[in-house]
């Protein structure tokens, strides 16, 4: 374009950017059917959710799902990892290679590349300060260990006095009131707690109408959201940059149980808009796959 021309047409190139601008600021891979929490101001987050049963024929009110999250000099490796249905991962293979090295620089590679924890429950939100407009609706949750510790402890408590709660019941289960700091620039959510046991609703109609809005859980487990082995290897060799990967072993799944991941910001976290937390927790590793996924579709 010449410069008269770039003269002529700045309103129209102004129109143009504009409407460009809307377009990218709207996230049209976002999903609207997830709840995410918002810090406000000081950097701190609540609202107050309601686990839900498991959906209409399916056996278990969360899902778990293990995937890995890591960046080569090939690109993003941003895939659903096989060990989550009992079967080996090229990962876990390519990390045990590394950490059986016996060299400290290759376990820190492969403390990198360990697979991230996720899990997946409806919920009902009771309260949401910053985005009063969710309370009342069901939503997915994506949330990682220490909050399914928190549900575990709730539902097998320490100690004899304490009762056993099932947070997932629409009678005798209880609201949790999710408690976010920033701590360390980082998000934490050790204050996070479930209140009193109480019905969610005393209304059956009420508590149908909740359970029918409810999304499946073990759609996030279907085979169809995982990549054959051949596929995976064919991805990572290509990230890594690997003429070939390690013989696939004949028997076992690797759980890839390393020592816990050193807690300091790393590249991925720099990028990231909004702060999390350390990295063994799992909390932020599972909100910024999705980050992470729209980075690798641009390689």
């Amino acid at each position: 374009m010449s410069f008269s021309d770039l003269k002529r047409k700045s309103n129209t190139s102004f129109e143009f950017l504009q409407k460009e601008l809307e377009k990218s600021s709207t996230n049209s891979s976002a999903d609207d059917r997830f709840w995410k929490p918002e810090l406000d101001a000081s950097g701190n987050g609540y609202a107050v959710i309601r686990f839900l049963p498991q959906p209409e024929g399916e056996s278990l009110p969360w899902a778990k799902l293990y995937s890995h999250a890591f960046q080569g000099p090939g690109g993003w490796f941003i895939e659903n990892s096989l060990t989550t249905l009992g079967q080996q991962d090229p990962v876990s293979v390519y990390n045990n290679k590394l950490w059986n090295s016996g060299t400290e620089s290759d376990k820190e590679v492969a403390r990198k590349q360990k697979r991230k924890l996720s899990y997946y429950s409806n919920i009902y939100v009771v309260r949401d300060p910053k985005n009063p407009h969710n309370e009342g609706k069901v939503f997915l949750y994506r949330y990682g260990k220490k909050i399914f510790d928190k549900i575990m402890a709730a539902m097998k408590p320490e100690f004899q006095d304490e009762t056993p709660v099932n947070p997932f019941d629409f009678w005798e289960g209880a609201d949790f009131k999710l408690k976010i700091k920033t701590v360390a620039g980082f998000w934490n959510y050790d204050s996070s707690e479930f209140a009193e046991s109480a019905a969610l609703s005393g209304d059956d109609e009420v508590l149908e109408n909740i359970y029918k809005s409810e999304h499946s859980l073990e759609a996030f487990t279907a085979a169809s959201e995982f990549k054959t082995y051949e596929a995976l290897e064919a991805r990572l060799n290509l990230v890594l940059g690997i003429s070939s990967a390690p013989q696939r072993p004949n028997i076992g799944v690797d759980t890839e149980e390393y020592e816990p991941q050193p807690v300091a910001k790393s590249p991925f976290r720099e990028r990231m808009s909004a702060p999390s937390e350390p990295a063994a927790s799992n909390e932020s590793d599972d909100d910024a796959l999705s980050y992470f996924a729209r980075l690798a579709e641009e390689d």
